[in-house]
């Protein structure tokens, strides 16, 4: 019997460490991005807009609706609404960003264009702002935005503005924010920015629910569980920031599908997040590849469905609500 025990302890080993984590049941693949969806007056004069800002992405549809395609196969899909859709009170989607081969000059480009209008960042020295945050005072690696005790230490050190890269906002069609940043290879849609009302409780659920892989620089430093992820929102707002009283950046988290993330702060006011659903950006749309699956899996954890499975194109779908009212559509793609 030793013997046996000796020969079976690594099948043993190598079995246990392919059982799924606890809360992870099923381990289906990850869900891809599939779509960002927005609701428009006017989706063709929408898509127009974001072909003219946004060069490498081409006019296209999806399930019978229209669509602008980014070139990494992700889709911003509109639906067409008689009156303006809504964008406040806050959701818990609060905008989408591209990345840009150099995002300095592309705002010198907007500046020139009639139908752009670019959001001042305020700099947190009363009403003075900047179009792009590397015209402002710079933090450490990754941290986007100082405090006002940070702001006047590198004023104090004579830190300057490092005036290369950085990112920067424009107002799109309906009232959508959409961010452009950095310095990258490739233009394409790269980010949901999202706020939630307590974003490491987010990020566990999206990883026990979807399978969502973690952004390992925007999580915690400790282990988190459901009993620990509550972590309040930091005390002090940072800058540059689009509102004048700055914006609070702690705790961060993300996941990621495919190659793009939904990256959260902490919601910002004292008014809880409302519903997606309606507003100028709808839903999240993922794709899998077996919908019944997910449903089964989904039923089993007790996640909420808004919509149950429902046609959509040639296809089906679900819709299910997120942690903080965002309303997530799985749609099945063989």
């Amino acid at each position: 019997m030793k013997a046996i025990s000796v020969i079976l302890a690594p099948v043993i080993a190598l079995v246990a460490s392919h059982v799924p984590a606890l809360g992870q049941t099923a381990m289906l693949p990850t869900p891809a991005f599939h779509h960002l969806h927005l609701n428009s007056v006017d989706p063709d004069a929408a898509i127009d807009f974001y072909t003219r800002q946004f060069p490498s992405t081409s006019k296209s549809s999806w399930g019978g609706l229209p669509a602008l395609k980014s070139p990494n196969n992700v889709l911003i899909l509109f639906s067409k609404v008689a009156a303006s859709p809504k964008t406040a009170p806050q959701t818990a989607i609060w905008h989408f960003g591209w990345h840009a081969l150099d995002s300095r000059k592309s705002l010198e480009t907007y500046k020139a264009r009639s139908d752009v209008k670019l959001i001042p960042l305020y700099t947190g020295e009363g009403e003075a702002t900047v179009l792009i945050s590397s015209d402002t005072w710079p933090g450490p690696p990754g941290v986007l935005g100082l405090t006002k005790a940070e702001i006047a230490e590198a004023k104090t050190k004579g830190v300057q503005p490092a005036r290369t890269r950085g990112f920067a906002y424009m107002w799109g069609p309906d009232g959508a924010i959409i961010e452009f940043l950095g310095n990258f290879p490739g233009e394409r849609m790269n980010h949901v920015h999202m706020f939630q009302e307590h974003p490491f409780c987010a990020q566990l659920w999206y990883r026990r629910h979807l399978n969502a892989q973690i952004v390992q620089d925007r999580t915690s430093d400790t282990p988190l569980t459901e009993a620990n992820c509550q972590v309040p929102r930091g005390p002090d707002p940072t800058w540059p920031a689009m509102e004048r009283e700055g914006l609070f950046r702690t705790p961060r988290a993300a996941v990621e599908f495919s190659d793009v993330m939904l990256t959260w702060y902490a919601r910002q006011g004292s008014e809880p997040l409302v519903p997606t659903r309606s507003h100028v950006y709808d839903h999240i749309g993922l794709s899998v590849a077996d919908l019944d699956a997910w449903v089964a899996k989904l039923r089993r954890e007790g996640v909420k469905f808004l919509e149950e499975p429902y046609r959509l194109g040639d296809t089906r779908a679900i819709m299910i609500e997120g942690p903080s009212r965002e309303a997530l559509e799985l749609v099945e793609i063989k």
